[in-house]
């Protein structure tokens, strides 16, 4: 399995992309502006978007995406997300006045894009690839994922703050490989984390406690201007870890 880090900023400046990671050729985890990092002829190649969550920093490259390749793509580009993270987008995006409802498009009968909702603990079997579906503690309803393939795992944890269930899911499989995990604000915005349900790095090393196993830690979704900090504060709490913080660009192979 390939990942490529399309898209890993909490926000936008120059050369700052939000949150989309590319598994493999086929497949995006989150579709934020990351996906701009890719040619035509590698969004041709998408079929699955897995969702955290409605947040348009997560998600606001798919109508766009859409409407770049549908005349390039024999089959409909597949949406797997909550129920609630599909609605949003129905209601709020693909409604025929923010953009054209492409689940209809080009013809009813062959449109571009297809919603597929998921609920927590589902898993979808792409080839010998797993994503199973993680609950997580965030402002809308959210989730994480677990990447399974026969050489490696891979965790991605969405947006969230404090939880149980993505760390007891996760003690739950007998291997974890590598973790890409938010870190949003530094410590001392701990009550911005708590009201907008995110992750210091110090939120994050009392959950991280949890975890049974130990993988290659990546931290994501930094907002602009405080990623050095929240490196900083995170290696010192993390000091037994292997971590890095992702900046976008980056290619791992499990």
């Amino acid at each position: 399995m390939e990942i490529r880090v399309l898209g890993c900023s909490g926000g936008i400046g120059a050369g700052l992309r939000t949150t989309s990671f590319l598994i493999d050729h086929d497949i995006l985890l989150d579709a934020g502006s990351g996906v701009g990092e890719l040619t035509l002829d590698e969004m041709a190649h998408i079929k699955h978007i897995f969702l955290s969550h409605s947040h348009l920093d997560h998600i606001h490259a798919i109508p766009l995406v859409v409407d770049s390749v549908f005349d390039r793509i024999d089959a409909p580009i597949l949406i797997h997300a909550l129920p609630d993270t599909i609605r949003a987008l129905q209601e709020h995006i693909f409604n025929g006045i923010i953009w054209p409802d492409f689940t209809r498009l080009p013809h009813p009968e062959r449109p571009v894009l297809r919603f597929e909702t998921m609920e927590p603990g589902e898993v979808v079997a792409l080839g010998e690839r797993q994503f199973e579906m993680i609950p997580v503690n965030h402002i809308v309803p959210t989730v994480g994922y677990r990447v399974t393939t026969p050489s490696g795992v891979l965790a991605f944890s969405g947006d969230t703050t404090t939880n149980d269930t993505f760390w007891a899911a996760l003690n739950a499989g007998p291997r974890l490989d590598m973790l890409i995990v938010e870190a949003a604000f530094p410590n001392a915005e701990r009550e911005l984390c708590r009201m907008a349900r995110h992750y210091s790095p110090e939120m994050l090393a009392e959950d991280l406690a949890k975890l049974q196993h130990r993988p290659h830690v990546l931290l994501t979704h930094a907002k602009p201007g405080a990623e050095d900090k929240i490196f900083q504060e995170a290696r010192t709490l993390l000091a037994g870890y292997d971590l890095d913080h992702l900046t976008g660009g980056e290619r791992f192979t499990l």
